[in-house]
């Protein structure tokens, strides 16, 4: 297992890998008490790519990740994630269109939304309710889902 903490426009991000595959992203933040406290980490090759492809979303160069991935969930969450995966950069999908068709409710493709372990590299939050923009549990809640909405609505990336 390795991990590396990366500088992004929406705080550290720690990115944490388990058997050559990505598992987690989780927003750093000392004081409210979750992350490391300190370079507790074990950078690797993965590690790496996945720092530069972030730096490259950000920057506005890159709309879809190329990383092996490996969420821990139950079936049906990897199911809504996989589906969270194809919808593309710049647009947006509401819960109701994800359950229908995944044959579910949308209240259930909110729930997996909640639990995705890989915030923005899983674009959760392109996923809306239908009468607004829904939630969003990464750091920062709902202004962190509008800054990514906003960034992807206003960069023309040049390479993906």
């Amino acid at each position: 297992m390795g991990s590396l903490t990366i500088a992004s426009p929406l705080g550290p991000l720690l990115l944490t890998s388990a058997g050559g595959a990505l598992v987690s992203l989780d927003w750093v933040s000392l004081d409210r008490g979750t992350g490391p406290t300190g370079p507790a980490e074990d950078p690797e090759p993965l590690l790496d790519e996945a720092a530069a492809q972030l730096a490259d979303y950000f920057a506005g160069r890159r709309t879809v990740f190329r990383l092996p991935l490996a969420p821990r969930g139950t079936p049906f969450r990897k199911r809504v994630w996989e589906a969270m995966s194809e919808i593309p950069y710049g647009r947006v999908a509401s819960y109701g269109d994800l359950a229908r068709a995944l044959g579910t409710a949308a209240r259930a493709v909110g729930g997996a939304c909640g639990r995705n372990p890989l915030p923005i590299i899983i674009p959760c939050h392109r996923v809306v309710a239908g009468s607004g923009p829904g939630g969003y549990s990464g750091f920062g809640g709902l202004d962190t889902k509008a800054w990514l909405l906003n960034h992807e609505r206003t960069t023309v990336p040049v390479t993906v």
